[in-house]
Order: C-alpha cells, then structure tokens, then sequence
C-alpha cells in the first residue's frame, strides 16, 4: 500500500533510538519511495512491522535469515523479526549454492520474490506473511537481540560475525552526531546492499531513525547516478567500485554529501566524484567485525584519516591498531590487522593489513606490496595478487588490468614476452619468491556489490584453460 508524497518539512524528526524506532507516536513522514514516485508513509511502515511481527511470533524457528533485494521489505522484516524476539541473520550472497553452504547457521529464510531460494529449505515469501492482528509492540531490548552478519572478500569462506542491536545503535547516533546536520533532509539513494554492515547502517537504519526517505531498490548503473532527478536533495550511498566507473559516462548531477566504504577509493575515484557529483565523498573505513572506525575525505592520496570521535585508539607492539570501540564492546581493547602510524589529534595513517603477509619459502612477503610494485609499472593500472599452490609449492598469482601502454605492448609481442618483461622490472624491487610466477589479465578485477575482492573469483580466473 502507498500514500501520496509527503511535505519534505513533515520528513525530519529527531534521531531516534532501535529500541524506539516503530513506537513513534502522531508523525507521518515519508519513509521510503521507488522509481514510480509510489511514496510509504511512517504510519503504513509502522502497521506492516506490526503485522509481520504478528507472524513471526507464532513461527517456532529462532534463526531467520533474511533474502532480500527490496528495502522496504527488508527494513520491515528485519525490525519485525528484533520485535518477535528472532535472531537475525544477513546473508551477503543469495545465490542457492551459497545459501546452502550457510544453511547450518539459520533454521528458516525470509526473502522476496526476487531472491531465487535454496531448494527443500524452510523459507517464506514476504508477500505469504499472514496475520489477523498487528502486534503490541514494546521498546526492543537492543543488547537482547542477536544478529549475525558474514564477512566478504578475503577468504573462500564467509565468517560469520557476532553482534546485537546496541552496538549497531551506537553506530547510528555516531553517524548522526557527525554527519546528521549536514545531511538534513536528503533523500537516501544507493548502489550498496543492505545486506552488508556498512549498507545496513547507511542506506536503511540510520535513515530510518533520523526520518529521512530512502530508495527501495539500488542504483545499478553509473548513468543512474548522473541522470537522476538532478534538482532533489539527496545523497547517495555507494562504493569504489560504481565511483569509479564514473569515469566512462558523460554527464553531472549535484548530491548533498556522497560517501563510499568497503574497500580502497583511489584518488582518481574522489577526483571523478567532485567533477561528476560536486563533492569528493567521505570515505568511511571499518569492516563487519569492527563497524566503522575512521573516515576522510581524499583531496591527494597522503590524506589522513580520523577516528570517530567515540573511539580511543593504540597501536600494539606490531604496530597493529587497537580499539575501544562502542560499536564492538566499550570495555575491552579489539585488535586489528590494519598496520598504521597513530598522528595528534585523533588522525592516523593507513599502511595496509598485516594479513596480507605470507610466508614463502621462509620469507614474509606482503601481498600489498607486490601489488603497489605491479601498479607503478606504466603498463599496469590495476593489481591483486594471490598465494596460490603450484607443484606442492607456494607461488604468486597476479590478476593485472593493463594500461593503454600496456596493452600496446602486449600486442607487440606475444604474452609470454610480455610477463618475461613484467618479471625483470620487477626484480628492481623484489626478491625472487616475491615476484608472480602466473599473471591473468582482465578488463576489471573482480568485486562484489560492496566493492570488495572475491578470493574465489580471482582463483578461478587461473583454473580457466582459455585464460
């Protein structure tokens, strides 16, 4: 059901906590909107949270995972779910096969009609959900409700991610302190999936709490990003990877503020971002175990990061970051594998992840540095390099995306050539076991919607026999 398009005054309200977002009483601003200028009012949210709660109550599994591509639904079912007193569980990848490696973690599925599920699993449509009554609906226990999210990226294997509603609150109230002012009434658009943290907080809850409107459905394409209602306030949430491609399309479109997280923007993404969209965007650095733990705004590479004002920060004797954080427990110290100089005045300098350090033949090799290496060849634009078994030995992979020059030069020859060349300028500055033994190239490296690498899909492009 939809309302006619609300008064933007009627929009804002004071941040409100999780614990009291659906028990608002007397407002009725817009909560979200589609493509069709089809509007949900606050008062229609708030009913489908209590009826959908309804359902949940009578189900008799704990573990729910939600499946969906819509927003609006999602946002409903997954305060419906906190209020049924369910354990949610977000599930980064809904193909089937990956649904069902995951199984042991949930006993039933939420999702839309979109999601294609797993088969012979326990799952409900969002449009089967029946009840014939809301449910009273109290202050949610935020420490109370248990929500497990997965890690992306860097493994072939998601690790699933402990956390309740609290510590997603105290994020939230952060975000606002910082940013909500600046903000103010701009609608929320999107090419990041709620399904991931940093989707989660920026482009459903922390919109939902501070009464600003958000899109049901992501930007996909970078002409969306530039073609879309250009006299609207509004701000988009999004990644390196869409940011980047802005480069290829013509066109501009002014956003209130512009922010991008879940992986590395390089200074030619913040350039194309205030040349594209009026403002360089504000990076925000974290991963799911931590939240957010910094942010920046990039005018040359060398720019410095800030902590969020909330978090005290050290570095342990690897001169790897240590947090007290209230977005990950505000009593003991969480250590980190981001490798960093601590500067005045809550900044530091990011240098790379002391995880991507491997032992070959008893040598430590940082896979950050092989991949910098690569990159200021004139021939390379962009590198990832993996450790990879090769004869019952450990070897370096390299997926290379290649500049003009490079690509002039690989035509010249032939590709054997070419990675003989690759291998010599690269002795300049590695030792022999730290430099790729095997190199794919590629027209992109491979990311996920949250714009970080696949390790599995990178692995996969050197057991392609036509590669």
């Amino acid at each position: 059901m939809v309302s006619a398009p609300m008064d933007k005054k009627k929009r804002s309200m004071k941040t409100v906590s999780l614990s009291q977002l659906v028990l608002q009483d007397k407002t009725d601003h817009t909560v979200c909107f589609d493509e069709q200028h089809s509007y949900i009012s606050y008062s229609q949210f708030q009913k489908d949270v209590q009826k959908a709660c309804a359902f949940f109550q009578q189900q008799p599994h704990t573990k729910w995972a939600l499946c969906f591509d819509d927003s609006y639904y999602f946002s409903v079912t997954f305060l419906a779910l906190a209020h049924a007193g369910k354990h949610l569980i977000l599930l980064g990848n809904h193909q089937p096969a990956a649904l069902a490696e995951l199984s042991q973690h949930f006993d039933a599925l939420i999702h839309d009609d979109i999601i294609k599920v797993m088969p012979c699993s326990e799952h409900v449509a969002y449009h089967d959900i029946k009840s014939d009554h809301l449910a009273t609906l109290s202050p949610l226990p935020l420490h109370e409700v248990e929500l497990t999210l997965f890690t992306s990226g860097s493994t072939d294997t998601p690790k699933p991610i402990a956390k309740n509603l609290q510590l997603l609150d105290n994020e939230i109230q952060q975000l606002d302190c910082l940013w909500g002012e600046k903000l103010g009434q701009s609608d929320i658009y999107s090419t990041v999936s709620h399904q991931h943290i940093y989707g989660l907080l920026f482009r459903v809850l922390w919109p939902l709490t501070a009464g600003r409107a958000f899109s049901r459905h992501n930007f996909i394409y970078p002409e969306q990003i530039l073609s879309h209602r250009p006299d609207d306030k509004k701000t988009l949430i999004s990644s390196p990877a869409l940011l980047k491609r802005l480069v290829d399309h013509e066109g501009y479109n002014g956003y209130q503020m512009v922010f991008s997280s879940g992986g590395p923007l390089a200074i030619e993404g913040a350039e194309q971002s205030e040349k594209k969209l009026s403002l360089r965007p504000f990076e925000v650095y974290g991963s799911t175990e931590t939240g957010g733990i910094g942010y920046r705004q990039q005018f040359e590479p060398s720019s410095l990061w800030c902590f969020f004002p909330s978090h005290q920060a050290r570095l342990n004797i690897e001169h790897c970051l240590e947090l007290l954080s209230p977005f990950i427990d505000d009593e003991e110290w969480y250590a980190t594998s981001d490798y960093c100089d601590l500067l005045a005045n809550g900044q530091f300098v990011l240098k790379g992840r002391v995880d991507r350090v491997i032992k070959i033949e008893e040598k430590r090799l940082s896979l950050t540095e092989v991949e910098k290496r690569l990159m200021q060849l004139e021939w390379i634009n962009e590198a990832a390099v993996i450790p990879m078994e090769e004869e019952k030995r450990t070897v370096l992979g390299a997926v290379i995306v290649l500049s003009e020059a490079g690509t002039k030069l690989m035509e010249q020859g032939s590709k054997g050539k070419f990675w003989l060349r690759l291998r010599s300028e690269l002795r300049e500055w590695l030792e022999p076991v730290g430099i790729p033994r095997r190199f794919r190239t590629v027209s992109e490296i491979p990311l996920n919607s949250q714009g970080k690498r696949q390790m599995h899909d990178l692995k996969q492009l050197f057991n392609d026999a036509n590669n």
